[in-house]
């Protein structure tokens, strides 16, 4: 597809909503939300206004990473419901304007899938290579070692022992998630035939979980060492077991398979360490027919400032080197279902100033050149659940806890209503229910003008209707301070400005030129008042978004 067909692509106008489905509805009571449940509230999200929902994993599973541990590829758990409820989904979600994106997971399967399986019955199983499976190294005790250093992100070595075979195999994850062999041309030829399955039924593209761990090491070199780190696998420098130089090969190998079919897009998960690093590696991915778009998750580990920001925002730009490859296209987020929500890490002891910075993180997610995602909730202003050690349900938060508690307080269930349980429910939620939930709710917010959720559907309203805010360019505009951020957004015919202060206190920008500037949405600033005089005063948390006039 050339550029200018890029260009006009729907994914890069696109607002994408993220749903984790065992916590946006219920609709059979018991405690785990569904497909029939995601459904009922499609309307919601279409005046919510955005246009793609992506679902995290759906599959058949044991539930040990919940999803993320595949045991059938082609197959709707009937925890979430059945085929025919995808199909309903899909249709329903189709007949209301937005598209349909699904979790992939193929670095790794289930133990209990029956690749696996089958693979581990021996050594002669004709599906043996679809897997990691090595021997190991001259060890203690008569037994052997693991065959090199690395090391599971949940802990320990990334090698699992099995005795029945004598050999052990590969889990960058949960030992219950043994590693694929993508060197494996089979291999990837089951995975282009998964691709297609769920094309053919009408999906709209993929996110690709951890796409740049598929391919490792062929010679299974050590890792070399780190000296600081809070866990094993932090201390080491992943060369080997990540961002392999041939693992691009299988990204435009996805990224052909799915162009085949018109209006597909396809978005990769760049893991990276340090998070600094992340544009980088997300760039690669979507140069040289790669991935329509990876993610760079620098929003999710800025602090509080305005510089932070910016200067995320500037790393992103120039890896994607807009003016030498227009056509690639950012994206940016402020949470998802690993790392804790937005307006939890910018929480202040005030609830009215951690609003007020819930208000302008949303208008620089909303503004920006890339495509934005939400993470369910974030729209009314879902905090980060507190979830007791009994509660816990995330194997990566038991390890390290009290460090580390693991992911539950991202995935609490969504806040509908004042109704017991927040309206997620009738029976026991699968996760506890916040207990601010009687007033943090959608039916609280849904008419409230000065919302959270209206001040959402305000910003996406108005990022469909400006062109420059949709396709423009980003040109950052000098600020005195580290308080504030401004920019512009420019098409050949329109210039908006925004600008968003990150402080408690007012700050005086410059604008960027002679001339008037119309409001057209802003926190203070009444809309259509017109800033003439070279100078705009942002009161504490002030947020101004304006199209120059004259």
């Amino acid at each position: 597809m050339s550029p200018a067909g890029e260009r006009r692509s729907w994914w890069r106008d696109a607002v994408m909503y993220q749903i984790y489905p065992r916590s946006f509805q219920d609709a059979n009571g018991d405690g785990v939300g569904d497909l029939p449940g995601i459904i009922q509230r499609l309307d919601y999200l279409r005046a919510l206004g955005v246009d793609a929902l992506w679902l995290s994993p759906i599959y058949p599973s044991p539930m040990r990473d919940f999803g993320y541990d595949v045991a059938d590829y082609t197959a709707i758990s009937p925890q979430f419901g059945t085929m025919d409820d995808f199909r309903a989904l899909l249709a329903a979600a189709h007949a209301r304007g937005l598209r349909l994106l699904l979790d992939l997971v193929m670095n790794h399967t289930s133990d209990q899938h029956p690749w696996f399986l089958e693979s581990a019955t021996s050594r002669e199983n004709p599906k043996r290579d679809w897997y990691l499976w090595r021997e190991g190294k001259p060890g203690r005790n008569g037994r052997p070692s693991p065959p090199n250093n690395w090391q599971s992100v949940i802990g320990g070595s990334a090698w699992q022992w099995d005795e029945r075979t004598g050999q052990y195999y590969l889990h960058s994850f949960l030992k219950e998630q043994p590693d694929l062999n993508w060197r494996n041309p089979t291999v990837r030829a089951a995975m282009m035939d998964v691709i297609r399955y769920w094309l053919e039924m009408g999906v709209d593209g993929f996110r690709l979980d951890v796409a740049n761990c598929f391919l490792k090491d062929e010679t299974l070199r050590d890792n070399p060492r780190r000296v600081f780190g809070l866990r094993p696998y932090d201390r080491q420098r992943h060369l080997y077991e990540l961002n392999q130089p041939e693992n691009l090969d299988i990204m435009r190998q996805i990224r052909a398979t799915v162009d085949a079919y018109t209006g597909r897009v396809t978005i990769g998960e760049i893991y990276a360490l340090p998070p600094g690093d992340t544009a980088l590696s997300a760039a690669y991915y979507v140069g040289g027919e790669g991935l329509h778009m990876a993610f760079d998750f620098a929003f999710l580990f800025s602090p509080w400032r305005a510089d932070a920001f910016a200067r995320a925002i500037d790393r992103w730009e120039r890896a994607l080197d807009p003016d030498h490859e227009p056509y690639l296209w950012p994206n940016f987020t402020l949470s998802n279902h690993d790392q804790p929500r937005a307006i939890s890490r910018y929480a202040t002891a005030r609830g009215e100033e951690t609003l007020a910075r819930a208000r302008v993180a949303a208008a620089l997610l909303l503004t920006l050149r890339g495509t934005p995602f939400i993470y369910y909730g974030e729209e009314i202003g879902i905090r980060n659940g507190r979830i007791r050690r009994s509660r816990i349900q995330d194997p990566f938060g038991k390890p390290y806890w009290p460090i580390y508690k693991g992911r539950d307080g991202e995935r609490t269930p969504m806040q509908w209503s004042a109704e017991p349980e927040g309206g997620f429910t009738t029976g026991a939620p699968w996760l506890p229910v916040n207990p601010d939930a009687a007033r943090v709710n959608v039916a609280a917010q849904q008419d409230d003008p000065t919302s959270l959720l209206n001040w959402y559907r305000a910003l996406i309203a108005l990022r469909k209707r400006e062109p420059a805010l949709r396709a423009g360019s980003y040109r950052r505009v000098s600020v005195s301070g580290s308080r504030a951020l401004c920019y512009l957004r420019e098409t050949a015919g329109q210039r908006i400005l925004v600008a968003l202060n990150f402080a408690r206190n007012a700050h005086t920008i410059a604008l960027p030129d002679e001339g008037t500037w119309r409001v057209l949405l802003g926190s203070q600033q009444p809309e259509e008042k017109a800033l003439e005089g070279g100078a705009l005063t942002l009161p504490g948390y002030g947020i101004v978004i304006a199209r120059a006039v004259s």
